[in-house]
């Protein structure tokens, strides 16, 4: 498998389909999840909605790049998010990133080698199968903060033992 596919599996094992990592992804959980536990407030954590919210932006800001050549994400917009006020809500959020997710991951399969060893917009940000490289290891990184909240959430929540 050449590297493009190897990224693109990588990025679907987290997002869309995978159980061999986490036993489970970003995807199978949201899937889980109604919109009072995704929008519940832990302390000062961020919430699942939040949390999808923000995965999603960078992803759709990447695939946005990729394939206009436009970079308009800004970090620090990548929280700011309408709130969710009903299941109607949650699930358009979902559904958009799902949806975008899928979009990454084949536009993820579809470079050729030479394409992800272009530059990534300013070469102060590497090269595209470094930008890849860093969403998916995003990706992990608020999906284990995903697991923790659900848990954090208790009997109350949909898909507990």
């Amino acid at each position: 498998m050449n590297r493009a596919g190897l990224l693109e599996k990588r990025f679907r094992e987290v997002a869309l389909d995978g159980k061999w990592v986490t036993g489970t992804n970003f995807k199978e959980q949201l899937s889980e999840i109604d919109w009072q536990d995704a929008t519940k407030k832990i302390a000062q954590l961020n919430t699942i909605a939040q949390i999808t919210f923000h995965v999603h932006y960078y992803i759709a800001g990447l695939l946005e790049y990729f394939e206009t050549g436009n970079l308009t994400i800004r970090d620090k917009y990548s929280f700011d998010m309408e709130p969710v006020k009903s299941e109607e809500d949650w699930q358009e959020l979902k559904t958009l990133f799902i949806s975008d997710a899928e979009k990454f991951a084949n536009k993820t399969g579809s470079f050729t080698e030479e394409e992800l060893n272009n530059v990534f917009f300013d070469e102060k940000y590497g090269d595209i199968h470094r930008n890849i490289d860093v969403i998916i290891e995003h990706c992990y990184y608020h999906f284990g903060q995903l697991m923790l909240i659900r848990k954090m959430l208790g009997e109350g929540a949909v898909g507990r033992e």
